[in-house]
């Protein structure tokens, strides 16, 4: 069932405006490539030389993260954890993560979850027909916004008092609103949580891996097209993935052909002109998890939020 939590707005607010309450107080705004005032290397990286900050960020006390613990037994009831990730962006990353949830949520007995960490471009309650909803909050924590009973969502989009607001933070900042999703969200017992991220490797995706190593990531899985222009990041992405301790589930070919609805020929829009995801699966020695073509239909479902495969049964 949907939960139903009394509401207190000016919580999300006050997170808006401060989510790292802990953090050492800054004199400065942290450099582009800031390792974090709460990081080991803080004060202490090359980034840090010449930074107003740096002696305030050394001297800041160091150690584990008083609040794993917390973000494990809040994510205890979640049997599967999976991370969506792309090299690139522009490939319907955001668009494969809400149709694998609502094909998840299809079964009934399944109770699926999106988690949008794309904190500075957050799309996924655009594509779930949920922009306008807000958080709503009670003793026991944020409530995601329920698409469908068994199919929750919960993003950065929900807390901008206008929806074409720009969020404009460094890492830390970001880090900070990832943390409080996975340790302050009432996710309850859930089958499948998919954490939609940000293109590349980011800040984001360092704090995900961080945050959930002790509550456990099944695997990630990754988002491409066709073309080698596509497929360059991805082996990077992968790289990352294996550095990270990351399980690599498999690979995705988006936007794998065209085919016309009047005359059925196939168009390749994005030539696969090295073999595509497909021979980059078989380089790499990881799954090749099939090619998804590109679809007028797919959008469709998006916009009626119907699952996929219910709407080309019909």
């Amino acid at each position: 069932m949907t939960p139903s939590l009394e509401e207190r707005p000016e919580a999300i607010q006050d997170v808006l405006s401060n989510p790292l309450k802990n953090a050492p107080k800054l004199v400065a705004p942290e450099p582009e490539h800031c390792p974090g005032p709460e990081s080991e290397a803080a004060g202490k990286a090359d980034s840090c030389a010449g930074c107003p900050n740096q002696a305030i960020c050394a001297s800041a006390p160091k150690g584990p993260d008083p609040d794993i613990p917390a973000i494990t037994a809040r994510l205890a009831g979640i049997k599967h954890k999976v991370l969506i990730l792309s090299g690139k962006g522009g490939v319907g990353k955001s668009t494969f993560t809400s149709l694998l949830g609502h094909a998840f949520a299809t079964n009934e007995d399944n109770t699926v979850g999106i988690m949008d960490t794309d904190i500075c471009g957050p799309s996924i309650p655009k594509m779930m027909g949920v922009e306008t909803e807000q958080i709503h909050v009670s003793g026991a924590g944020w409530s995601p916004v329920w698409v469908m009973e068994n199919l929750g969502v919960m993003s950065v989009q929900f807390m901008l008092p206008n929806r074409d607001d720009a969020v404009i933070w460094r890492g830390p900042k970001k880090n900070g609103l990832i943390k409080q999703f996975l340790k302050d969200v009432e996710w309850g017992d859930m089958d499948f949580l998919l954490v939609d991220t940000p293109p590349g490797t980011s800040d984001e995706h360092l704090s995900v891996n961080s945050f959930l190593k002790e509550s456990g990531v099944d695997g990630a899985l990754v988002v491409t097209t066709p073309q080698e222009v596509s497929l360059l990041d991805v082996r990077k992405e992968i790289d990352f993935c294996r550095k990270a301790g990351i399980k690599v589930l498999g690979i995705v070919e988006n936007m794998s052909g065209f085919v016309c609805p009047k005359c059925t020929h196939e168009s390749q829009i994005f030539q696969a002109t090295t073999g595509g995801a497909r021979a980059l699966a078989k380089e790499m020695n990881i799954p090749f998890l099939g090619a998804v073509p590109l679809d007028p239909r797919n959008w469709y479902v998006v916009r009626l939020r119907r699952e996929f495969f219910r709407c080309l049964a019909g």
